[in-house]
This record gives C-alpha cells, structure tokens and sequence, in this order.
C-alpha cells in the first residue's frame, strides 16, 4: 500500500468515497446531505490537491484518503494547530492499517509545516472511529452540543 498525493485527474474518485463518507456518517447523526454536496466537495478536493492538503491511500487504486490543512482561523494562539477534516477507507479495508498509515502522513505534514496539534472531528457515535483516534493519542478537548428547534425551515421528516 501507498500514501501518496492524487492526481488532479482523481478527484472525481476522491468525491465518490467523500460521499461514501458522508452517507455513512448520517447513521451517526450527520446533518450533511452525501450526494447533494458532491460539487462542492469536489472544489475542495481540488483545492486541497493543489496546496498539497490531501493524500491518498493505493492498493493498487484508491482505497482511502484524508483531507487536512494548517489552522487558519486569525486567532493568536499558545501553539500552532492544523486541522484534519475527512478520513476515509474503504470497508473492506478498514483494520489492516490503512486509516493509521493516513494519518501519520497527514500528521507528518502538518508537523512539516509548524502545526505542534493536530485537531479532528468524529460524530458522538462514531465509536470506532473514536477508538482509532483515541489509539492514535487524539483526547478530548472541546465538546459540541446540539439542540434541535422548531422553525418554518424544520423538515417534518427529520423529527
């Protein structure tokens, strides 16, 4: 197996495993629509391609990527962070190593470019996924609560 950067040509493969991504997730609670958003992850997939923010996993193809950048925000801080914000391997090869291959790689490259933390979302529910970054030393340090409210935007069929 090889972690290496995709070609541009590949992002349209790197967009159907982010919707793979993001349909699984809505087992877990995920508000994001899969399909829906293809264009738009396709954008960021390029974009995160040209700045080196994306890397792949190969057996020979495509079997999992992660998406990660240094922390932009504007807000000063005691240490630089940079941010992982997709992981993604195929079911069939999810426990054989290759999530941890991505983000050493992904970690590797943020330590490369000044980041001291690395910061990385999993839905509450999403146990193994926990238990993968809890593994890999990732601990909790903030929290997210949510509350759904009624409005004239609340889709019935989301109750």
């Amino acid at each position: 197996m090889q972690i290496e950067p995709p070609e541009m040509a590949e992002a349209g493969r790197i967009a159907e495993l982010w919707v793979a991504l993001a349909d699984g997730q809505r087992e877990f609670g995920s508000h994001l629509h899969a399909e829906e958003n293809r264009s738009q992850i396709y954008d960021a997939i390029t974009r995160h391609i040209v700045t080196g923010g994306l890397l792949v996993a190969r057996d020979p193809d495509i079997v999992g990527f992660v998406m990660f950048e240094p922390e932009a925000d504007g807000y000063e801080q005691d240490v630089p962070r940079g941010t992982i914000q997709n992981v993604y391997v195929e079911p069939e090869y999810r426990n054989t190593g290759v999530g941890t291959a991505l983000l050493d790689a992904a970690e590797g490259a943020l330590a490369d470019a000044g980041a001291g933390v690395v910061r990385l979302e999993a839905m509450a529910d999403n146990d193994a996924a926990r238990r993968l970054y809890e593994r890999r030393g990732y601990r909790l340090h903030r929290v997210e609560l949510e509350k759904r409210v009624e409005n004239d935007n609340t889709d019935p069929t989301d109750r």
